[in-house]
């Protein structure tokens, strides 16, 4: 098996893919090629004519800016990525983008291209993979994640949260392979960098193997030990020089992000021995090898379904929790589990949350998660499920440490790697800590839950640090990420229920830390409303509004209030709970006219966050009662008062706008 033409022929296409859409980074891909070469050919458990099957190894390049290694990589292996494909690289609709992504191109595991999320991604899945074959046997489930990272994901701070994790967790079938080509765009690593990776991953508890990353003996014995590693994961730190093969590139920044050019290509092509005059050449030899190696994967395939016949003969009724789990689904008697709440009783949003989170589980084996650390205070510890630990990979609460940025990827490689309904928690301010994953949570369309507690200026004496005010507004800025945030404990199981149905990207429960009242649904609208974001929750008499309150969260009940203290007033007055702008703006336009009715403008916004964005709906009279200010150290009730999140303060308010 010639694993050096394989990894020349690489070298020779990445070239020439970065060469022809003249973008993209050719070293990395041409530093990598060997291991690439040997993984693909001697290790890597793939099958191209079902890219998704459920035992497969997962493949991560979290290094992204080296799609070209990717995707030539998925061409030779006979995935449906074309010679056509590799030469339309980073154009217009094509398959092949400048990073790779997941819901593009049949082979990529993760939308990769910010530094370290794809490591944060494949733990993830290694996470998923060891929980999945505790719960259905290593008959069913037994397969490894690799993952391909330069010193760019090592210096991002996600790696040490997500890796310290895997080490905690010993994920044995965890494999890191670095790059460890010591240049980054502005240099050689040591302008910036001087870490000793070596004793770093071993106080993280990992096995740590070191290579020349151009000796294919030595990869293919790493790789092998690799996978004989029974306690910890291991990472393989593979010397190797960028932009392999080019006399002039070689070890050299150049070589990083734009293409080499004709003339060093030619070189490079000659010193390697491919055909100088030759473009997106692939040897019949390299064309053999793979469909050779593909032979032998499809043995392991037809054996998988056959050991998947003889499971499903055994335990028909743990099959069928398997394929519940694979498929995602959920109980169509959903709105039957959800606990009912009586309106005599105040309660916090997020203690709402725990409560249906515990029938949630009950119901549906495959929901799983945990929190940053705060479970208590955020409520999703699932009550008398065991913590998933090193030996103990059948539990279902997850404690991700204080990591929230790690979390937020790890529960990305999750959903990814399939099987799970996973939500994870803390508080709202610090969802600035998760975002950049939660973004690639809404790119990469996955049915993520967060859960973000402790919601506003409320928290009260914790003050501004904690005190979210802006983050309703940037959250709700991400392109296919639901925002909810719901008025009461009713509205808030409605909430869960919306986040699950939710299969085509993530949710955000946004939820109170102080209690709210449970609304009278004898007098005000059921809560159901909330599935279609905003409902007419009390209106004082029939017939057009003169004027519609807008609320959400904590403030739909001062609104509620204020609205009723005018209620003998001449003027027609509407209250909107508004929890969702997102599944708002899904609704069919004449039912967004029902609720809000064009002939209607004065309207009033109460929302204790900024303002930004409501003038969407307030419309050019509408007024506000929002937050565009940091808030203060005091306690709630005083906070109301001074901001005016009070009934007195909102009604004052609307008779000057109806005025």
């Amino acid at each position: 098996m010639n694993t050096q033409l394989t990894a020349d022929t690489i070298r020779g296409l990445a070239m020439d893919i970065v060469q022809k859409a003249n973008s993209g980074h050719p070293g990395a891909p041409m530093g990598m090629a060997d291991i690439a070469s040997v993984l693909f050919l001697k290790h890597l458990k793939y099958n191209p004519q079902d890219p998704r099957w459920p035992d497969r190894d997962r493949f991560v390049l979290s290094n992204g800016h080296a799609s070209s290694l990717l995707y030539s990589l998925l061409h030779l292996a006979g995935y449906s990525v074309s010679m056509d494909d590799l030469k339309a690289f980073r154009q217009w609709d094509s398959i092949t983008p400048g990073h790779p992504e997941n819901d593009l191109t049949p082979g990529v595991e993760t939308t990769t291209g910010p530094l370290g999320q794809g490591g944060g991604n494949a733990v993830g899945m290694a996470l998923a993979e060891a929980m999945l074959a505790a719960r259905f046997g290593s008959e069913i489930v037994d397969h490894y994640t690799y993952v391909f990272a330069g010193d760019g994901c090592m210096m991002e701070g996600i790696t040490h949260e997500v890796f310290s994790m895997a080490g905690h967790l010993r994920l044995n079938k965890l494999i890191l392979v670095y790059d460890d080509n010591r240049i980054t765009i502005e240099g050689e690593t040591d302008l910036a960098y001087s870490d000793d990776v070596r004793r770093r991953f071993e106080g993280y508890h990992w096995n740590v193997l070191s290579i020349d990353g151009h000796n294919h003996e030595e990869i293919d014995q790493a790789l092998t030990a690799a996978k004989k590693e029974t306690d910890r994961p291991t990472i393989i730190i593979a010397r190797t020089h960028i932009a392999k093969g080019s006399p002039n590139k070689q070890d050299t920044s150049g070589s990083h992000g734009s293409p080499l050019g004709d003339a060093e290509i030619a070189a490079t092509k000659k010193l390697l021995g491919l055909p100088e005059d030759k473009f997106f050449h692939v040897p019949d030899e390299v064309r053999s090898v793979f469909a050779e190696r593909k032979k032998q994967l499809s043995n392991d395939y037809l054996q998988w379904h056959k050991r998947c016949a003889e499971f499903r003969n055994a335990d028909p009724a743990l099959a069928a929790q398997w394929d519940a789990a694979q498929e995602g689904s959920i109980p169509a008697n959903l709105d039957k589990i959800l606990p009912k709440f009586s309106p005599d009783k105040a309660m916090a949003s997020r203690q709402a949350s725990g409560a249906v989170l515990q029938e949630l589980a009950k119901a549906i084996p495959s929901l799983v998660g945990g929190s940053a650390d705060l479970a208590p205070s955020t409520n999703t510890e699932l009550k008398g499920f065991d913590s998933v630990q090193a030996g103990c990979m059948t539990g279902r609460n997850l404690h991700f440490g204080i990591r929230e940025h790690g979390m937020a990827a790890i529960m990305n490689g999750m959903a990814l790697h399939g099987g799970f309904i996973v939500y994870g928690a803390t508080f709202l301010v610090f969802s600035d800590y998760c975002r950049p994953a939660v973004r690639l949570s809404a790119l990469m369309h996955l049915p993520v839950i967060y859960v973000f507690t402790h919601d506003s200026v409320f928290l009260g004496e914790d003050g501004p640090t904690h005190q979210a005010v802006e983050h309703l507004a940037a959250l709700r800025a991400i392109p296919n990420l639901t925002v909810i945030r719901p008025g009461d404990a009713a509205e808030t199981a409605q909430a869960w229920a919306a986040a699950l149905r939710n299969r085509h990207g993530p949710t955000a429960l946004i939820l109170s830390r102080q209690s709210l009242p449970t609304l009278d649904r004898s007098v005000c609208a059921p809560a159901a409303g909330l599935q279609q974001g905003a409902y007419t929750l009390w209106q004082n008499r029939d017939g057009a509004p003169d004027l519609i309150i807008l609320a959400t969260g904590s403030e739909v009940a001062p609104a509620l209030k204020a609205a009723q203290s005018m209620e003998k007033e001449s003027a027609a007055i509407r209250v909107v709970s508004f929890p969702s702008w997102e599944l708002f703006d899904s609704q069919p336009n004449d039912l967004k006219e029902k609720i809000l009715p064009a002939a209607c403008a004065k309207r009033l916004v109460v929302e204790a966050g900024v303002s930004h964005g409501w003038q969407k709906y307030a419309g050019s009279a509408g007024a506000m009662v929002c937050l565009d200010r940091f808030g203060a150290s005091a306690p709630a009730e005083v906070l109301a008062e001074k901001f005016g999140f009070t009934a007195e303060h909102i009604a004052q308010t609307a008779r000057q706008l109806l005025a």
